[in-house]
């Protein structure tokens, strides 16, 4: 018999005493992600770039958009470790873009002139010059691959259809802008083809991916992971949106208004298909067809009406089959992507029970949740590890001069403790009347001139005027924290069929200081269309002098009101920064009575009077 070596009898011992600890070594036979409270972490064999594996390809998708009798091709890029070409399969973080081969101009000469009388004809729209666009290859682009290549993840970036490399027709929101990132996750899963060229004659499979994947992005970047899970695709496991557009109504048009998205005067639908369509094989085509057909002949500048085809590019319309997680993220001063673009869907997602976390900063476009925020998104949902973030608070929301990474959380947005509070109208123009808890009755009307010479920053800071209506509540004694949708109900005339309507709420005195905070004057605001007092879906030509009625929302919002401030309700006509430009001289007449606005307040009515000095 052989004499049984030393080093034979520990390993023994070690198998009886914690055999777990061999099995784990045997596991980690392989490099792979690793993760630790609840997080993935730097893996030491993927973080060097100079290692990376960058590559694009073709993913066949399942439409033929351009109408060439051929299924449209979409332009991808691939960087990934050295390791997944001994083994080694990782997961898939995923960005999609129409930007990435660069944009047309942003010269205002080529949108629409915001000049232009209500229900008018518009003036014609000069055509966009021609432009070069970026097809650089292999690289798409690089964003992302710094912070999740380390961590154990693939990142995959594609262009959208008719844009850098990939075939078709830009939408603007069409099923193919869906359709194509999901095109993607099904390539990444084996489903569909890939190509190494346009020419489709060599294939190329994703033989390194786990076929779980995770999407992000900002603005336009955010849209697309909530397009491609509106088609319940196998695979896609998680969406982090960053202030995404969920609605091109929305973004173009409120209540029936014509409005512009922020810092983008005259823009509308079309503008923005101009902006973005880079490809240009068979541009002619989805120019005439698109952009010249179908956009310049519903999108409709002159009533702004809801219509099926605007519904077609509301994806609240389409969330049934929607099972991804969504961790949402939105700034509540973004006047580009409003909020009630995040709001509006993440309501909906609460209804229909998916994981849902909500991430608000106080800040405007852009902006996504802290790093650790995503990375135990992706770790739960992606890597399936029961990390908790399913019981933590739903609603994070960075307060009034905290840093970004540093946000407050909340059981749920809006703040459970929130409830409505109306407030009714006290004359007082062309200065400033009263905001009080009680109606007054028998108070008359109040007339104010739209003039668009006039910003609304300015009619918001002046004492005296005829071009807006102003009404302040007592000065806050206590801190007063909104959290969710004010409402406001209007009984108005005009002296015209048309007419714009704005209403700001703000916070007075006005903070004229340089270091002034983006929450220290703007509360929230919100436009209207009295013509569609009755649908969205129909506008009504008014009745000069008659008075109409119209409830809707304004923006969502989460603010505290400091102390010593006042909260005003301004209403105008013509705001300058969002909608059309009239010439000045319309009057709108105001019924006091008939008129109301309703406050989301954290502590209901008894915190609100408490806040006020005056003891009202």
């Amino acid at each position: 018999m052989k004499t049984i070596s030393k080093t034979f009898l520990i390993l023994i011992a070690l198998a009886i005493l914690a055999p777990g600890a061999i099995h784990a070594q045997n596991k980690k036979s392989k490099v792979g992600p690793i993760i630790k409270d609840g997080m993935t972490q730097v893996v030491p064999e993927f973080k060097d770039p100079e290692k990376w594996i960058i590559h694009d390809l073709f993913v066949e998708s399942e439409f033929d958009s351009d109408g060439d009798g051929k299924l449209d091709l979409i332009h991808v890029d691939v960087t990934r470790p050295a390791e997944t070409e001994k083994g080694v399969k990782l997961p898939v973080i995923y960005v999609t873009s129409p930007y990435f081969a660069g944009t047309g101009t942003a010269n205002k000469e080529y949108f629409w002139n915001p000049r232009h009388e209500l229900n008018d004809p518009p003036p014609a729209r000069k055509a966009f010059p021609e432009w070069s666009p970026r097809n650089n290859r292999p690289v798409i682009s690089k964003s992302h691959v710094r912070t999740w290549v380390p961590l154990g993840y693939v990142v995959v970036h594609s262009s959208s259809p008719g844009t850098g490399l990939s075939q078709g027709c830009p939408t603007v929101g069409g099923d193919n802008e869906s359709l194509a990132p999901k095109a993607v996750i099904d390539w990444l899963n084996g489903r569909t083809k890939g190509y190494t060229e346009l020419d489709r004659k060599k294939k190329v499979k994703a033989y390194w991916a786990t076929g779980k994947v995770g999407m992000t992005g900002t603005s336009y970047n955010g849209t697309l992971p909530l397009a491609a899970a509106t088609t319940g695709v196998d695979g896609l496991e998680a969406i982090i949106p960053i202030a995404p557009n969920t609605s091109y109504y929305h973004y173009y048009r409120t209540n029936g208004l014509v409005r512009h998205p922020g810092g983008w005067i005259g823009e509308d639908i079309d503008v923005l298909y101009d902006f973005i369509h880079s490809n240009p094989y068979l541009a002619d085509s989805c120019d005439c067809n698109v952009r010249d057909g179908e956009m310049l002949s519903n999108q409709d500048r002159e009533k702004g009406d809801y219509s099926d085809w605007w519904a077609g590019r509301d994806y609240l319309n389409d969330l049934g089959p929607l099972k991804a997680a969504v961790l949402m993220a939105h700034g509540f001063n973004d006047w580009n992507v409003v909020p009630e673009h995040s709001w509006r869907i993440s309501e909906a997602l609460k209804e229909k029970g998916v994981p849902l976390q909500m991430y608000y900063h106080q800040g405007g476009h852009g902006g996504e949740p802290p790093h650790e925020m995503m990375n135990k998104w992706f770790t739960r949902y992606i890597h399936g590890v029961e990390n908790g973030v399913e019981n933590d608070p739903k609603a994070w929301i960075v307060r009034e001069g905290a840093k970004r990474d540093e946000p407050t959380p909340y059981a749920d947005y809006p703040n459970p403790d929130a409830s409505p509070v109306t407030f009714y109208l006290a004359g007082g123009a062309p200065r400033a009347g009263s905001l009080i808890p009680h109606e007054m009755g028998e108070q008359g009307t109040e007339t104010l001139v739209d003039n668009v010479h006039f910003d609304a920053s300015t009619l918001a800071q002046t004492e005296w005027t005829t071009h807006r209506l102003m009404y302040l509540t007592p000065t806050l004694s206590q801190d007063l924290h909104l959290s969710g949708t004010t409402s406001i109900t209007v009984k108005m005339a005009s002296s015209k069929p048309a007419v714009n309507l704005s209403v700001w709420i703000v916070s007075l005195p006005w903070n004229k200081s340089r270091n002034s905070k983006i929450t220290d004057n703007i509360i929230t605001r919100g436009w209207a269309d009295l013509q569609n007092y009755k649908s969205l879906r129909e506008s009504e030509e008014l009745v000069p002098g008659k008075f109409y009625e119209m409830t809707f929302d304004l923006q969502p919002d989460d603010q505290i009101i400091p102390a010593g401030q006042q909260i005003g309700l301004m209403i105008f006509s013509s705001d300058r920064d969002f909608t059309l430009w009239p010439e000045p001289g319309t009057e709108l007449t105001l019924d006091l009575d008939g008129t109301s606005i309703t406050f989301p307040v954290v502590g209901g009515e008894d915190k609100l009077m408490k806040s006020f000095k005056s003891g009202h």
